[in-house]
């Protein structure tokens, strides 16, 4: 890919800030001249926020033919730590602020940049199409962090499924504000440089400075995570309009997205092509998309069926397989809810305790869902979060998007509180949008007008906030400790 970003973007401005900008052709040398930094190293660890020039470390790896490893640096100092221990003897990378936290020593990445040789040879190439591109960590929602394994034949697949080379107009740039340890913080990278388009990265999230680099930097796209998307809607009802004249093309995704407040940003943002991207970060990234065109027609049509495609995840890759199976392994039709399953080049399923992958290269997604006879993907939520109460499967999205729907809400989570007499009961926290007010009463009876009585919550709590990780997954684990304790 290096050799592709030199020759086809030579003159092309491809990332950087107002301090420095590197061409497609300035890009490849110094990645190439990092790699030899990486000659006695297993692995390149990064461990800091967003940086203008971050996309040097990836490509020095894979020059290097060594893993890049990006990890959460917001995690206390044990649980960072813990991490980068997982990869001995990695050239450990920091921001400022981080380095010093790293016990086994980091060198701070600008310090890096500015001591890169200009007249080392990089190593000699060792790659191998299955070696291990990329380690990220899972977000640990409900265990400790997996190792999950992406290996450069699974990225490639995905980024030749999904992108064109060279398909970006010399103009057009992406800000990138998902964190570098997410999926998408990955894919985004490879993504926009494979189509040449200009990267600018926002170090660390805040909707006022995501609006005004918008402005500053003339972005065409940019990708952002459910929680990020609320706060923007959020900043910019004060306007007439959304004052962002460039912006062509918004993706989200990561995490359940209310509907109420897609409806808002699309009717905020007229002019801009929302995308809705379903992957998981053992599927090398994306593998169903909503597009622009499917968001217009569920927010302006009158027909039900294609209004509810607007909570749809869209329609699979061609390159992707996709099966829902019930509890005992069987495929089932169209409309029928299961487990959602995947084969495909881009499925990694690996972690470094080994492959999840059945004899058949099929992966288990532990994500509920159906797709409906068009070929619109529904995602239910996870399969370990369903409720069970008095021997009835209930899906806490189901309840949370009804709850969501109310205009006085802005967040809500569903758990299943055990019960002496049902098992499983049901208590919902909720968070309230600033100055708005809503009694337990009030939106017990709107879930019930909804849905029926045995959905409908016992408990209703209010909180100021709901645990979240980074990338905007809720913590419903922490949300059940709490409403379970006596």
């Amino acid at each position: 890919m290096v050799e592709m970003i030199e020759s086809g973007f030579a003159d092309r401005i491809l990332l950087g800030d107002a301090d420095r900008r590197l061409t497609g052709a300035e890009l490849g040398a110094l990645a190439k001249g990092a790699a030899a930094t990486l000659r006695d190293s297993p692995a390149l660890v990064y461990a800091g926020e967003n940086h203008p020039l971050l996309p040097v470390a990836l490509l020095a790896a894979a020059c290097a033919g060594v893993r890049f490893v990006p990890v959460n640096y917001r995690l206390d100092d044990t649980q960072l730590n813990s991490l980068i221990e997982r990869q001995p003897e990695a050239l450990v990378l920091a921001d400022a602020v981080t380095a010093p936290r790293v016990t086994a020593g980091a060198v701070v990445f600008d310090d890096w940049l500015a001591g890169l040789p200009t007249d080392v040879p990089p190593p000699d190439p060792r790659f191998d199409d299955d070696a291990v591109a990329v380690v990220l960590y899972t977000s640990g929602t409900t265990a400790a962090p997996k190792s999950a394994l992406l290996r450069h034949r699974h990225l490639m697949a995905y980024l030749l499924s999904t992108v064109e080379f060279g398909s970006a107009d010399p103009e057009e740039a992406v800000l990138v504000s998902v964190p570098p340890y997410h999926v998408a913080g990955v894919a985004n990278m490879l993504s926009n440089m494979f189509a040449g388009r200009r990267l600018v990265y926002l170090r660390a999230f805040d909707p006022a400075a995501w609006l005004e680099t918008v402005r500053m930097e003339a972005v065409t796209n940019a990708m952002v995570v459910p929680t990020m998307l609320a706060r923007i809607v959020d900043a910019v009802a004060g306007f007439d309009s959304a004052p962002l004249p460039t912006l062509r093309s918004l993706s989200y995704g990561g995490a359940r997205v209310s509907e109420r407040i897609l409806r808002e940003a699309l009717t905020r943002f007229p002019d801009v092509g929302f995308v809705n991207a379903y992957g998981l970060t053992e599927t090398a990234s994306t593998i169903a998309v909503l597009g622009p065109e499917d968001h217009r027609a569920a927010l302006h049509s009158d027909d039900p069926q294609i209004q509810a495609r607007l909570s749809s995840a869209g329609q699979v890759l061609p390159t992707i397989e996709i099966e829902i199976r019930d509890d005992d392994g069987r495929a089932l039709p169209p409309g029928k809810s299961g487990i959602i399953f995947l084969r495909g080049d881009q499925i990694s399923g690996e972690y470094a305790t080994g492959s999840l992958l059945d004899v058949d290269g099929w992966f288990c997604t532990r994500d509920k869902g159906h797709v409906d006879p068009d070929g619109y993907l529904y995602i239910e939520g996870r399969a370990d979060d369903t409720i069970i109460r008095g021997g009835e499967n209930i899906a806490p999205a189901e309840i949370e998007e009804v709850l969501l729907s109310h205009p006085a809400v802005a967040q809500a989570c569903v758990v299943g509180p055990p019960s002496d007499e049902w098992g499983q009961t049901l208590a919902a926290a909720v968070v309230l949008r600033p100055g708005a007010v809503a009694t337990d009463d009030e939106l017990r009876t709107l879930v019930r007008s909804r849905l029926r009585g045995s959905k409908t919550p016992e408990t209703i709590v209010f909180r100021n906030s709901l645990p979240h990780t980074d990338t905007g997954k809720l913590l419903r684990r922490l949300v059940l400790e709490e409403l379970s304790a006596p």
